[in-house]
């Protein structure tokens, strides 16, 4: 592997083309001479002094902080996801846990493998959360240091560390200290339009931490989600260091995937926003299978979520969390405005299951053979206790 490239010799512009994935200009950067892609595909991650995670494919769920609760994993887990990420936790609300965070997070024996996602700037604190998440039962830690959020940036945290490389290494190599689980690091490329810094501090994260695998969402931080992903970073990124990494941004279909990994050499693909409400979005990245799902099949399968959902937290909290699904999975023709407001406004999860059902009755049938055919493992009551985060994703 080359030598950690230092801020004079990584060049500030790439005579590379960008690679923008919302639109179809990528397809014309195809030659046709790239290597074979296959989503299907198993890898490993893992360095030497971590046990090797072995994942069955190339796709894997994105946390995503207010989405990726238990039953969003399982049901990504469902459709296709070759590995899952639970939503960033603080590790400063681990050290100082009470009861109210005790109980919100879940691992459960089908969720496998899965990651559980921290963010902190305290070393120490990092070193302790990461042996709680090891003796959780998670498969990995992954760090965020990519969050665009202000009151996450605002502590040090998540995309600020994009600033501060020297407290990025250190607050990684605790981690990989702390346990023999592999550390993974989600970044972005920089804090301002047009930064380049994830080349420099990507290198040192794997050569100095010792992380196992990094995961780009090539946006800067002050791009929030506007504009596009830039993959031509992702694409340098992967020629800098010899681990794993995962593309994350504007991977939404199947096509571009393929054709992020083809066009960058990553080793995997992150699906976040797309999968939101969505579940189909990762059967096609997964299979390849884009049918698009009738009216029937999204109402039983957000009944479903709803019922999980109310398995895991209180249904005050329940209710609360759940109203940004409704607009998520009722996208599309047969669904109208007024039934979304109507939605919004009903007390209680029940009574929003019983009008999905009262104006689809078509989807009883599917609701009940989901509920047949669906078990999940007995230990799924197991409760890991660790605090889910109520902050924005990165």
């Amino acid at each position: 592997m080359a030598a950690t490239p230092s801020p004079s010799n990584i060049e500030s512009t790439s005579t590379r083309a960008p690679i923008d994935l919302t639109s179809t200009s990528f397809l014309e950067q195809l030659t046709g001479d790239e290597p074979d892609v296959d989503l299907g595909a198993p890898f490993t991650i893992g360095v030497a002094g971590t046990r090797a995670v072995e994942i069955d494919g190339r796709v894997a769920l994105a946390p995503m902080a207010g989405v990726s609760v238990q039953a969003f994993r399982r049901q990504g887990r469902r459709f296709g996801a070759n590995v899952v990420f639970t939503e960033m936790v603080s590790v400063s609300g681990l050290h100082y846990a009470n009861e109210r965070t005790r109980d919100y997070l879940r691992i459960a024996t089908d969720e496998h493998p899965i990651a559980v996602q921290l963010f902190g700037t305290d070393p120490k604190l990092m070193y302790d959360a990461a042996q709680q998440v090891a003796e959780s039962g998670a498969d990995m830690i992954d760090i965020n240091m990519g969050c665009p959020v202000k009151k996450v940036a605002k502590t040090g945290a998540g995309c600020a560390m994009l600033d501060d490389h020297d407290l990025a290494v250190a607050v990684a190599r605790a981690c990989v200290d702390a346990t023999d689980l592999p550390v993974t690091i989600k970044i972005r490329r920089g804090m301002k339009n047009g930064s380049r810094d994830c080349l420099t501090l990507g290198p040192r994260l794997v050569e100095e931490a010792g992380v196992s695998a990094l995961t780009i969402h090539p946006r800067s931080a002050a791009q929030m989600y506007t504009g596009f992903a830039d993959h031509a970073l992702t694409a340098e990124l992967v020629e800098l260091v010899d681990v794993p990494v995962f593309a994350s941004g504007d991977i939404t279909d199947r096509v571009r995937a393929e054709a992020t990994m083809a066009l960058t050499g990553c080793a995997a693909v992150m699906v976040g926003r797309a999968a939101q409400g969505n579940p189909w979005a990762v059967r096609d990245l997964a299979s390849g299978n884009q049918v698009e799902p009738e009216a029937e099949e999204r109402v039983a399968e957000l009944v479903r979520f709803i019922r999980e959902v109310t398995r895991e937290m209180p249904e005050q909290r329940a209710t609360g969390f759940l109203r940004k699904f409704y607009g998520w999975y009722l996208r599309g023709g047969a669904f109208g405005r007024q039934q979304r407001r109507d939605l919004m406004e009903l007390e209680t999860t029940l009574q929003v299951q019983e009008y999905l059902l009262s104006r689809w009755p078509d989807a009883e049938p599917r609701l009940a053979e989901l509920e047949r055919t669906v078990r999940y493992p007995d230990d799924t009551d197991s409760i890991i206790e660790l605090p889910v985060s109520i902050y924005g994703g990165g």
